[in-house]
């Protein structure tokens, strides 16, 4: 039985060091790639071009969009949505495989994340099993236009697929804060432009809540150190998000 043509999608800014493990996890599986890069001057465009990737040079939109239009370059209909710092397990791209044989039963199919933080693999927490709808039909689905923290939007519900999707992001904590605090700059001026509020009790609430859902409900103190620091950052970041938007609206309104 044929298998449905797939193309591979991928946004990318300077992202040499990890793309070609992404790309050897997935090139067995996929007809087509497509990658929209946004101004990397480190040789991810040649690289990627030396796999056979079409490039589509574009400045950053803001992930959601950003992703939307790498989808629409896409040949064919079904679409794996993948970041440079991501890779198949065997086990996925079989169970991938299978389910592109004939037809698949769902618009869309959601993939269990793997997150590498600290030196290891967290198994639990929020670092696992941390579901993304990444394999879809695009004609019934698509990335939503959020610019930070999009996600996948389906007609009914999706499916899911066995393995693991391995997010082997190689940063060193310095780094990883970075992009944290970037990332809450952008929530927090999105809450604004939606006029969002917070009151002070939020600053206290968010982070002891995410702390308890994650590090205690779902078993993160089982990872260790790791998990713990990756926890207590995230949850530490869900208060600096409406610690900046009540800047913001402090700056607004002149106080």
């Amino acid at each position: 039985m044929s298998q449905l043509k797939l193309s591979l999608v991928l946004i990318t800014h300077n992202a040499a060091d990890q793309l070609a493990a992404c790309l050897d996890s997935a090139r067995d599986l996929v007809d087509d790639i497509i990658l929209v890069d946004s101004g990397s001057n480190d040789g991810t465009q040649a690289l990627a071009e030396g796999y056979g990737a079409r490039i589509i040079a574009q400045p950053f939109l803001g992930f959601g969009p950003q992703k939307r239009l790498a989808v629409s370059h896409a040949l064919h209909d079904w679409v794996l949505c993948l970041d440079a710092d991501e890779r198949l397990t065997p086990e996925l791209l079989a169970s991938i495989r299978r389910t592109l044989q004939g037809a698949p039963t769902h618009s869309a199919f959601r993939l269990a994340r793997r997150n590498r933080f600290f030196g290891r693999y967290l198994g639990h927490g929020e670092g696992y099993p941390d579901w993304n709808i990444r394999l879809f039909d695009r004609r019934a689905a698509n990335w939503t236009e959020d610019l930070v923290h999009e996600y996948v939007r389906c007609q009914g519900e999706p499916g899911s697929l066995q393995g693991d999707l391995l997010h082997d992001s190689a940063e060193q904590i310095g780094s990883y804060i970075a992009k944290q605090n970037r990332y809450t700059d952008m929530q927090a001026e999105l809450l604004f432009k939606t006029g969002k509020r917070v009151g002070a009790a939020k600053l206290f609430t968010s982070p002891l809540a995410r702390f308890i859902r994650f590090y205690l409900l779902r078993g993160g103190w089982r990872d260790g150190a790791a998990g713990f620091a990756h926890i207590a950052i995230g949850s530490f970041f869900a208060m600096i998000k409406y610690a900046k938007l009540m800047e913001r609206w402090r700056q607004h309104d002149g106080r």
